[in-house]
């Protein structure tokens, strides 16, 4: 750092690339700037020499970690790219805040994983949706022991409609091999670390179902509602699609102490004034019903997206602030959508921890039978653009 200023590099100056590019350039992250950015694409590097010529530009990820230029990277590149780029920015003395998701299979973000805890330098992820209030006060609510013991959740997450003409623009969109999923890859990777960031566990098994192609010329899953049950007794639905016009975005929590619901941008607690398994204990009447109050729950602030990862980021790096979003912990939503897949294609139950191995074989053959053409892509279309394609 010179001057108690984190200098950034950009890998992958596609959507979501831009979108950082356009945060640290405008001066809303306190002790941040932009050094430097690279891309495969030619084109796009000439712009960005036109657009911003004081940024050094780099066509290889490599070529910006050994440049000297930078102190921390953020990876904003095609999902399976992240964990090697992470390992070599790391390998490079570099503070590593990675895009979503953290990978595509599980072995390879563990590599990740071990490559950050055998290094004293920060690694983040940008699951930005950590940083909403409302999803912040449900943690909250959860771990203050509010809503007692959970007992259920059911996220239904069907707003993510996508048209044919979408998934026609990129010729890696909706593919084994360009993008190594669909909706659980690319749209729901939020979704699935919210769902177990807020309630504090992670399924013990599931079972999914994945169809692949519902209403879409497409060879990845786009319509998926999954059974989980958790180590204390718990269950849990989810369900997912890009198809459904309108969609829903509803997260319901339930626990002893009554359920709290966030939809449309509110959070309701229907709080119980005892809890169900003491009511139940003495209640003597054939219909009765613990007393229940619904309470509007106030939120504070908004949610700073994007700014607000890279601002603790980069808090993290200059005063050790603690990560809001470590990225050891982005194995976990991926070892969800990777457990959504194997159960489906092995039509059966899968137990957590997840068998890894078979997850990725599993992956491996569908992968071989992709029809992703990288060689037929249109430069201006290659997976760079992937991370900010939700």
């Amino acid at each position: 750092m010179v001057n108690n200023v984190v200098r950034y590099g950009i890998v992958g100056v596609g959507n979501m690339g831009t979108g950082h590019l356009h945060t640290l350039l405008s001066g809303k992250i306190t002790g941040a700037q932009l050094h430097a950015v690279c891309d495969v694409s030619e084109a796009r590097r000439e712009t960005l020499k036109k657009e911003h010529p004081d940024l050094h530009v780099y066509d290889s990820a490599s070529s910006l970690f050994q440049s000297g230029t930078v102190d921390a990277v953020i990876i904003a590149t095609p999902h399976y790219d992240h964990p090697d780029e992470a390992i070599e920015a790391f390998q490079a003395g570099l503070h590593v805040l990675v895009e979503k998701p953290a990978g595509v299979y599980i072995s390879q973000v563990e590599r990740m994983n071990r490559a950050a805890e055998a290094t004293d330098r920060k690694f983040g992820i940008v699951y930005n949706q950590r940083m909403n209030p409302l999803y912040k006060k449900l943690k909250e609510l959860v771990e203050s022991g509010e809503l007692g013991e959970i007992r259920r959740t059911n996220w239904i997450i069907t707003n993510w409609y996508r048209s044919q003409a979408y998934y026609d623009s990129g010729t890696w969109r909706a593919t084994w091999a360009g993008e190594g999923g669909g909706v659980l890859i690319n749209q729901c990777p939020h979704q699935l670390d919210l769902w177990q960031w807020t309630i504090g566990m992670m399924p013990s098994r599931m079972r999914a179902f994945c169809q692949f192609g519902k209403h879409r010329d497409i060879e990845v899953e786009n319509d998926v509602t999954a059974y989980v049950e958790y180590p204390n007794g718990a269950t849990g639905v989810f369900i997912t699609s890009t198809s459904d016009a309108p969609g829903t975005n509803r997260l319901e929590v339930c626990g002893d102490r009554g359920k709290v619901v966030i939809e449309d941008g509110n959070l309701t607690f229907w709080r119980l004034r005892e809890t169900e398994t003491e009511f139940n204990a003495r209640n003597k009447q054939l219909f009765g019903q613990p007393e229940c109050w619904t309470i509007s729950i106030p939120v504070d602030g908004t949610n700073p997206e994007h700014a607000g990862i890279l601002q603790n980021f980069t808090d993290a790096v200059l005063h050790d602030a603690p990560l809001v979003a470590p990225g050891e912990e982005g194995i976990r939503g991926l070892t969800i959508s990777n457990a959504m897949h194997l159960s489906t294609w092995l039509d059966d139950w899968v137990e957590f921890p997840l068998n890894a191995a078979l997850h990725e074989a599993e992956l491996r053959k569908r992968i071989a039978g992709s029809k992703f053409k990288p060689e037929k892509a249109d430069a201006q279309a290659q997976p760079a653009d992937l991370s900010g394609t939700y």
